[in-house]
């Protein structure tokens, strides 16, 4: 057997799926559509490859969830509440297989802000520079002339930025920037 083939006999493999969902009528429709994709349906996540949760989790015994219009994005696998059969099969089968399954319509979050209070503890110097960049309207290709820097770094340094701050946009770090600056200042 060729190494394509092994893979695809492993891919096609049948699954132990456990179902949580708290409507019943839900749970049953689910159920019929792990059957109807060829799999067995398990009776507690101990005894399952996945888990397919209609939500959220409320489970943690270390099996991998596909949640379902869930919101934690700690979960292997995120699909939008209305996902369909081919989409529930296939995130089942990835993330049973060791992937991280996200679809376009699942929560979308950003990056998370990390916990941490000392703004000036949290940025680096190199980061501090560029967000003053960013502050004076500069951009990328600007700051990276200006700080003797490749692009590519620039665009680092912003990613890494938007992950400690826990935002999206230039505007948003700014905001933020300025909201934990005022926080800090002790006025006398």
């Amino acid at each position: 057997m060729s190494d394509a083939t092994t893979q695809l006999v492993a891919v096609r493999r049948r699954l132990r799926v456990a179902i949580y969902a708290v409507d019943p009528l839900r749970r049953a429709a689910l159920r019929s559509l792990i059957v109807d994709a060829g799999h067995d349906v398990a009776d507690s996540a101990e005894a399952a490859d996945v888990v397919l949760c209609d939500g959220d989790c409320p489970w943690t015994e270390g099996r991998p969830f596909v949640a379902l219009g869930g919101t934690d994005t700690d979960q292997a696998g995120l699909l939008a509440a209305d996902a369909d059969a081919n989409q529930i099969d296939a995130a089942l089968r990835a993330v049973a297989s060791g992937l991280i399954v996200r679809s376009p319509g699942a929560e979308e979050t950003g990056f998370g802000a990390i916990k941490e209070t000392d703004l000036q503890v949290l940025l680096t110097p190199r980061e501090i520079e560029v967000l003053s960049a960013i502050g004076e309207g500069l951009t990328n290709k600007l700051i990276a002339r200006r700080l003797n820097i490749s692009l590519h770094t620039v665009k680092f340094h912003i990613e890494s930025l938007f992950r400690k701050l826990g935002v999206r946009t230039r505007t948003q770090a700014l905001a933020k920037a300025s909201e934990r600056r005022r926080i800090e200042t002790v006025e006398l």
